[in-house]
C-alpha cells in the first residue's frame, strides 16, 4: 500500500470511528430522555453520554497532529485553540464539578456538539474517498452558523458561569495555582471575558471557509 493511500485509509478510518461516536452520543442522549423519566436538559445528557464524550474529545487531539505533519490542510493553531478550549472545559470543569452535570447547559453544549461533529466527520470521511453528495457540503459549512453560538453561548460559557461558585468553594486546582498569583477562580473570569473575542477568531474563520467552499462548489457545478 502506497503511502498516500495509507494516509487516506487511516483518515478514513479515524473519521468514521469519530462520526459513529458520535452518533452513539447523540443518540443515547435522545433515548436516556425518551426512556426515563428525567428529560436529557436536566441531567440525562450527562449521565448517558458524558464518558462516550470525554474519549473522543481527548481523542481529538490527533486531528492537530494531522494538520502538524501536513495530513489535512487544516490550520495547526485554529485547530488547537478550538480542541484545547473545548478539553479545558470539559476537563478541567465539567469533570471534576458535579454540582453542574445536570444544569440544562451541559445538555445543549453536548447536543450541539453532537450534532456538529456527526455533520463534520460524516462529511470528512465522504469527502475523503471522493463520495460526499453535496447537501452534505452545504449543510457543513452551514450548520455551524447557529450550532457554533449555540454551544458556545448558553452552553460553554453559561456553564462555566454557573461553575465559578462551586470552583471558588472548593480552591480548584490550589495546588497548581498558588506557584503564581491569581486563583483558578481569577483564571476562569478572566477567560469568560476574552472567550467572545476568542470565539469570534474562529466564528468568522468558519465563514472564510463556507464562502471558499461553497463557491468551489457551485464553480464545479457551473463547469
Amino acid at each position: 500500500m502506497s503511502p498516500s493511500l495509507l494516509a487516506k485509509s487511516y483518515l478514513f478510518l479515524y473519521n468514521v470511528f469519530q462520526f459513529i461516536a458520535w452518533t452513539i452520543s447523540l443518540w443515547s442522549i435522545l433515548w436516556n430522555s425518551a426512556s426515563t423519566d428525567k428529560s436529557a436538559i436536566h441531567g440525562g445528557a450527562y449521565d448517558s453520554a458524558g464518558g462516550l464524550i470525554y474519549l473522543i474529545q481527548g481523542l481529538a487531539i490527533l486531528e492537530v497532529g494531522h494538520a502538524a505533519v501536513g495530513l489535512v490542510p487544516s490550520g495547526v493553531l485554529l485547530g488547537l485553540m478550538q480542541w484545547g478550549g473545548r478539553t479545558h472545559f470539559l476537563f478541567a470543569i465539567v469533570r471534576r464539578i458535579t454540582e453542574i452535570h445536570e444544569l440544562p447547559a451541559i445538555c445543549i453544549t453536548f447536543v450541539a456538539w453532537c450534532t456538529s461533529e456527526i455533520i463534520r466527520y460524516s462529511h470528512y470521511a465522504l469527502t475523503g474517498i471522493g463520495m460526499c453528495p453535496s447537501w452534505l457540503t452545504y449543510l457543513r459549512y452551514t450548520a455551524f452558523i447557529f450550532l457554533y453560538p449555540i454551544g458556545v453561548g448558553p452552553g460553554e460559557m453559561w456553564a462555566m458561569y454557573q461553575a465559578l461558585p462551586f470552583i471558588k468553594k472548593e480552591n480548584l486546582y490550589s495546588n497548581l495555582f498558588n506557584k503564581v498569583f491569581f486563583s483558578y477562580h481569577s483564571f476562569v473570569m478572566v477567560l469568560l471575558a476574552i472567550y467572545p473575542f476568542l470565539w469570534l477568531k474562529l466564528y468568522l474563520h468558519l465563514f472564510k471557509q463556507r464562502r471558499t467552499k461553497l463557491v468551489k462548489r457551485n464553480t464545479k457545478k457551473e463547469a
